[in-house]
């Protein structure tokens, strides 16, 4: 961007979470209604900034003290013949003061992500229940909303373009070497840890990660390969999500200005600067948005369903929730398109494994079924190399798995609760289990934030959506009576033509 726009330097990340609280103040906050729903929410969106910058520069920190670790030990001896004095800690001797400054800095933020998590798991799981919804619009206009916007869209899709991609995955990345986890270097289970993000879609992990703002004085290792398919998913990713917000606030809204104002507050918060350049976050999150966008499409919203569900596992335990809203019309449909965009995923792994495609951290003689496994996460609970709140010397793991037996109940109990599913249930109860799903992601739980902020964002926007249930909204055949008539018209005149070209047409010509 300094090529373009003179002198231009990229934002530091605790400067913009100051200045993107503070303009989200000015737009959104309601200073004539000071006790209301919309400015708390308004609050517990802003929370969510600290924990994320500490969870984020307490792991630049310790990044930063295992490469000065990694350089000392790699000192040759001095001339005189001794043995340099900075070496890799042992397994259980001192760790380096920097070393476990960064690390409960950095355990401190996933702390905080925790906790505003829970409040706004809480939030969510009293939504259905919140009836009277008055229309609180933004404080500036939908021209000034549009053009705050598109300014936002273009100067982060600019920092993708001209970034670099991470070394090593410096956002969440805890896989280091063994003498620095203090961990035997000699165990295979350990290392396999190290090189997993969790359940998902392995093919995901081919593609590099961007640092598009400033973190620290030194530069990452630029590679090349997919950069720019990454770069492009990206874009196009980042692009859904804010075209989706705004779809659903005109379509099912019916007020274009609440779209709009929800998206550029998407593109506002601190996170979406920081994460900009996470393929991972954004694609499941455009995916998760347009199956909200095409629900009166049951079977468009299967396949957008089931391609976020295949791309991270964790959008799967949505289907409760969503069975039971299509349960009296659509659910053929749905489960349709949810079975074939799962086939095509899965083929697209076997292709991916007989072609003898290279997946980085996954080990050379890995079968197809073990990759299968790990796209599904048909797997016990793993009780070490975690990172997030549950990283290693934390919090015991063994309490990972109470809450994960509360998370699955929670997603069953959305099959019966509440009774009645309308549009506004879909988007809390959804937002509600991507916002669970971080309190056990054992892999950096708490900054995939982009899985929930888009719907988040939509269900502190909405109005009273009690009337869109699947039984008023959707027809009773899988198209339009407007489309099956095209359909129909174009083949009755396919039908003719083939008839004329066999019988009448060669003998016209002669």
């Amino acid at each position: 961007m300094s090529e373009i726009l003179f002198h231009y330097v990229k934002v530091f990340p605790t400067t913009w979470a100051y200045l993107s609280s503070l303009l989200m103040i000015g737009l959104f906050f309601k200073f004539n209604r000071f006790w209301s729903v919309r400015n708390a929410d308004l609050m517990l969106l802003i929370l969510l900034a600290p924990g994320l910058l500490l969870a984020h520069f307490g792991q630049i920190k310790v990044g930063d003290a295992q490469k000065k670790a990694k350089l000392d030990a790699a000192t040759p001896p001095s001339s005189t013949g001794a043995v340099g004095a900075a070496t890799l800690p042992a397994p259980g001797s001192k760790i380096d003061p920097e070393l476990k400054q960064g690390r409960d800095i950095r355990w401190l933020g996933f702390l905080w992500l925790f906790v505003v998590g829970i409040l706004l798991l809480l939030r969510l799981l009293i939504d259905p229940t919140m009836v009277r919804r008055p229309l609180l619009e933004p404080n500036l206009s939908t021209g000034g909303l549009t053009f705050i916007g598109c300014s936002l869209f273009v100067f982060l899709m600019a920092n993708v373009i001209t970034s670099s991609n991470e070394a090593g995955d410096v956002a969440t990345d805890a896989r280091v070497e063994p003498a620095l986890n203090e961990q035997d270097p000699q165990d295979p289970l350990a290392d396999e840890s190290r090189q997993s993000h969790g359940p998902g879609y392995l093919l995901l992990s081919m593609l590099p990660k961007f640092v598009t703002m400033p973190i620290s004085d030194h530069e990452h290792a630029q590679t090349q390969g997919l950069n720019t398919t990454a770069k492009l998913m990206l874009i196009l990713s980042h692009l859904l999500i804010v075209l989706g917000m705004v779809t659903i606030g005109y379509r099912h809204f019916g007020n274009l200005q609440m779209g709009i104002g929800a998206a550029t507050m998407y593109l506002m918060l601190p996170y979406t600067a920081l994460m900009t350049g996470r393929i991972d976050h954004a694609a499941p999150g455009a995916l998760l948005i347009w199956a909200i966008a095409c629900y009166r499409r049951p079977l468009m919203a299967g396949i957008c369903l089931g391609l976020a569900g295949g791309m991270i596992y964790y959008p799967l335990f949505v289907l409760p929730l969503w069975v039971s809203f299509y349960w009296q019309r659509g659910l053929r449909r749905f489960i349709l398109g949810l079975i074939c965009a799962l086939s095509v995923m899965v083929l697209g792994l076997a292709i991916s494994h007989f072609a003898g495609v290279v997946i980085p951290g996954v080990a050379a003689g890995a079968t197809f079924l073990e990759k299968l496994v790990t796209m599904f996460g048909i797997w016990s609970p793993r009780m070490s190399g975690l990172e997030g709140v549950w990283i290693d010397g934390t919090w015991d793991p063994i309490y990972r798995t109470p809450v994960i037996f509360a998370f699955i109940a929670l997603a069953g109990t959305f099959a019966i609760w509440p009774a009645q599913k309308n549009l506004g249930t879909l988007l809390s109860c959804s937002s509600a289990l991507m916002v669970a799903a971080q309190c056990w992601h054992g892999f950096g739980g708490g900054l995939f934030m982009a899985w929930y902020l888009p719907l988040l964002l939509m269900t502190f926007f909405r109005p009273n959506l009690e009337d869109r249930v699947a039984l008023k909204v959707l027809s009773e055949s899988w198209f339009p009576k407007k489309r099956i008539d095209a359909i129909a018209a174009a083949l009755l005149l396919a039908v003719g033509s083939c008839y004329w070209l066999v019988n009448a047409g060669p003998r016209s010509l002669l």
